[in-house]
């Protein structure tokens, strides 16, 4: 597996602007922000997806994201945020990183909600679906 920019970000090889720091996790301004604050937050450790981590680690992420926030809330003063990860390259992830987006949000600012990424419910009813999970 080729070494994701991302570790060499957390191994302070490559500057990023960072927002928050502690032994597990690094938040950073995007690079290519889709809005004024854009910040990334990343475990230290390797992997691509969520499925890669222990809980523990995820634990610390969710923690890092929450001090982010508030990091952010205090120095921006958003009216809210959206956050949330892509997941594969299905799901739009292009670093092989996990790594949470953090985007501060403002009334008015022509933003959407997590509804507005995909519009594609299938085929399936929701009580077809639900059918498939049941044991």
């Amino acid at each position: 597996m080729v070494e994701s920019i991302f570790l060499k970000i957390a191994r302070k090889e490559i500057p990023v602007h960072i927002i928050y720091e502690d032994e597990n996790c690094l938040s950073f301004l995007d690079v290519k922000p889709h809005v004024k604050g854009h910040t990334l937050v990343i475990p230290k450790k390797e992997g691509v997806t969520i499925f890669d981590f222990e809980e523990e680690t995820l634990k610390n992420l969710m923690i890092a994201v929450r001090n982010t926030m508030a990091k952010l809330q205090e120095v921006l003063s958003p009216d809210g945020f959206n956050v949330g990860w892509n997941h594969n390259t299905a799901g739009g992830q292009v670093v092989p990183h996990l790594h949470v987006h953090i985007m501060p949000r403002w009334q008015g600012d022509g933003g959407g909600s997590m509804h507005s990424i995909v519009s594609n419910p299938g085929e399936l009813s929701v009580d077809e679906v639900a059918e498939l999970f049941k044991i």
